[in-house]
């Protein structure tokens, strides 16, 4: 295998997902001579296969839902159906976009890109199609899949994972979805926007297992008005075809039957055969083991994104890339709060959050030392003119900070910017509350939750 190069780059990354090209562009930008190695499209999974086009799914269902519903505002509009050629192209169109944007940025900041599929050959090099590629100091970005279950094989036609659905060139009649987390959820209302019948099936007792508990039920509730069924509590038995669908059963024996079945049960580490083991990498059930500045136990390799065992979030992939490619620089590298991160579930309605569950805050604190105050959004002027239900709910350390922001409601994600601000900046209810907020905003609803918690609330009960 010979180097056709004479360069030995500062920098060797592989893979150009969210974390890889994070790194690569911050790196390139300290000074760092950077190589991107990438096999598929520089973007990975979020631009191509995940955040980007789920979102467009997702508004594309928005669009449906507001025309379908528009006379409760006094339009009158008439709802045809989906013509899921047009979705595509609209999604395929902002996916597009994206990527030539990035693929101009990457030119722009001289990074060396090379295509191909890579391969960890040593602790300072990766094999590329025939070229070794040197480093001082290697990345590992590798991403992840989708995973399933032992015995349950995803066929790509009716035993599908969310890869196929977002290609899918048809609303399904009815769909099962295996799993009720992020994307299942995710999936499941945008189908039910398209007029597909969905029915979710996760093994732990709520939709959105990982959020607070009362965001769940939020959640499960207005699930249930849009005529979303959901199976909690059971684990999933087997799946087999029927004569033009697909039949679950669960543990308890108890059948779905639909003409899809959506395996969302989360994604898992691309890290097998791509030489970590053999340079010393240590790995747990497929995922690279990284210290708080992201790296491995090899001096010379570091590891981000999905690959690791932190969230699996585009802008945790981020923020780990932009980490590693600082402290190489030579620059002050901070760790991640990775209960600071914002997190939000983009389904109808929204489920956003930062920080801490009550249960967690008491599991820190001391149940006594907890504080829970739960905003109704009935009194935020602008959710009645958008019609949407939901609460904000602040967890808090009894004359201490906020600990914990957790939303449910339409456009929520979009006030997740503030709530990790005050999360992060240990803010006091009390100094949110002498802060002004535009009215009507929905932003206000966090003003309001604070003033509500400070002792002096304005537009909700005592």
């Amino acid at each position: 295998m010979a180097n056709d190069a004479s360069t030995v780059f500062d920098l060797v990354i592989l893979g150009g997902g969210s974390g890889g090209y994070a790194a690569a562009l911050r790196g390139a930008q300290l000074g760092l001579d950077v190589a991107l190695i990438e096999k598929g499209k520089v973007g990975g999974t979020c631009l191509h296969n995940g955040c980007i086009p789920t979102k467009a799914l997702l508004h594309a269902g928005e669009i449906a839902d507001q025309a379908r519903e528009s006379e409760q505002f006094g339009v009158k509009a008439t709802f045809e159906g989906i013509d899921m050629a047009a979705v595509h192209k609209y999604k395929d169109d902002v996916i597009s976009g994206l990527y030539k944007g990035l693929q101009g940025l990457i030119a722009s900041r001289k990074v060396t890109y090379i295509e191909g599929a890579g391969k960890l050959s040593s602790p300072t090099s990766v094999d590329v199609d025939g070229r070794r590629v040197e480093g001082r100091h290697v990345l590992l970005a590798t991403g992840s899949v989708p995973k399933s279950l032992p015995g349950l094989e995803i066929d790509g036609n009716r035993i599908i994972s969310s890869d196929h659905a977002l290609t899918l060139d048809r609303v399904p009649k009815s769909a099962i979805v295996l799993g009720g987390g992020v994307i299942g959820v995710e999936f499941a209302s945008a189908w039910t926007s398209f007029g597909t019948d969905v029915t979710i099936v996760e093994g732990l007792k709520h939709l959105a297992p990982l959020e607070d508990e009362n965001s769940s039920k939020l959640l499960e509730r207005a699930f249930r008005k849009r005529g979303i069924k959901f199976n909690l509590g059971t684990f999933f038995d087997k799946a087999e075809y029927t004569q033009d669908g697909v039949r679950v059963t669960l543990a308890d024996g108890k059948t779905f039957e639909a003409e899809v079945l959506l395996v969302a049960i989360g994604r898992g580490p691309v890290s097998q055969g791509l030489g970590y083991e053999e340079a010393g990498v240590a790995t747990d059930r497929g995922y690279v083991l990284v210290d708080e500045y992201m790296r491995t136990n090899v001096p010379t390799i570091s590891a981000v994104g999905d690959l690791v065992p932190t969230l699996q979030l585009a802008h945790v992939g981020f923020a780990e890339g932009i980490l590693v490619a600082e402290r190489l620089a030579g620059l002050k590298a901070v760790p991640i709060d990775y209960d600071g991160v914002p997190r939000v579930t983009y389904c109808h309605p929204e489920v956003a959050s930062v920080g801490v569950t009550e249960a967690k805050a008491k599991e820190i604190y001391g149940a006594d030392k907890v504080v829970a105050l739960k905003y109704n959004l009935a009194g935020n002027g602008k959710s009645k003119i958008l019609k949407t239900a939901g609460e904000i709910k602040l967890v808090q350390v009894k004359d201490g900070a906020v600990v914990g922001v957790h939303m449910v409601g339409d456009r929520m994600g979009e006030q997740v910017g503030e709530a990790q601000l005050i999360y992060n900046w240990e803010a006091l209810p009390a100094e949110v509350a002498q802060l002004i907020h535009a009215h009507p905003t929905q932003s206000e609803a966090l003003g309001e939750a604070h003033l509500a918690l400070a002792g002096k609330p304005l537009h909700s009960h005592d």
